[in-house]
């Protein structure tokens, strides 16, 4: 990654996208990780990450996360999913977060050196541009190994850095917990002859 150090830089996440990326590679987000690997590369001036409550009974599957994120140094900024129904009955739900996302990405830009944006979605190129034009660098961080592939040609090219979130694995990924992961059991029945 090419980060000087004394760059004020600004992270954005949009969460659905970095997990939609993340799952197919096999590896689950370490949080702090992610947070202290900016931290380190230059003056994070702050991290933002981006989600979609989908409220059920007054509790979302999210809500532990966002509230984890609340506490370690994020801001998190979250929209509530909206349910419709459309032609035939058939019930929809949609929400996203690309506008908190590039209202707060344009606020912040003049105040930055470096944006980094953690989604692969092609309704960013235009933000990258502009952000471009005010004089900060962006990077962008997703992966076209994924099936289907998560990042668009059209972002992946206004990005004046694309990094590999294949490659941000390794001191990104959650370990996993003795039981959360697969324990091998040896019987203990057999004997060496």
């Amino acid at each position: 990654m090419n980060f000087h150090a004394q760059e004020r830089i600004a992270v954005f996440i949009d969460g659905a996208n970095l997990h939609a990326s993340a799952r197919p590679l096999g590896f689950e987000i370490d949080y702090r990780k992610l947070l202290e690997i900016f931290a380190n590369s230059g003056r994070l001036v702050r991290a933002f990450h981006y989600s979609t409550l989908y409220e059920v009974e007054d509790h979302s599957r999210l809500r532990p996360l966002v509230d984890w994120l609340e506490y370690n140094g994020y801001t998190a900024v979250t929209k509530p999913a909206k349910e419709f129904t459309v032609a035939m009955g058939n019930r929809r739900i949609k929400g996203n977060t690309d506008i908190e996302i590039a209202i707060d990405m344009i606020e912040m830009a003049r105040k930055l050196d470096h944006v980094v944006l953690f989604s692969g979605d092609r309704d960013f190129r235009h933000l990258a541009e502009a952000v471009q034009r005010g004089g900060a660098r962006v990077s962008v961080v997703s992966t076209p190994r994924s099936s289907p592939p998560m990042v668009a040609d059209e972002l992946r090219r206004q990005a004046g850095a694309f990094i590999e979130l294949m490659e941000l694995a390794p001191w990104i990924t959650r370990e996993t917990r003795p039981s959360e992961a697969r324990i091998l059991r040896i019987p203990t029945d057999l004997t060496a002859d």
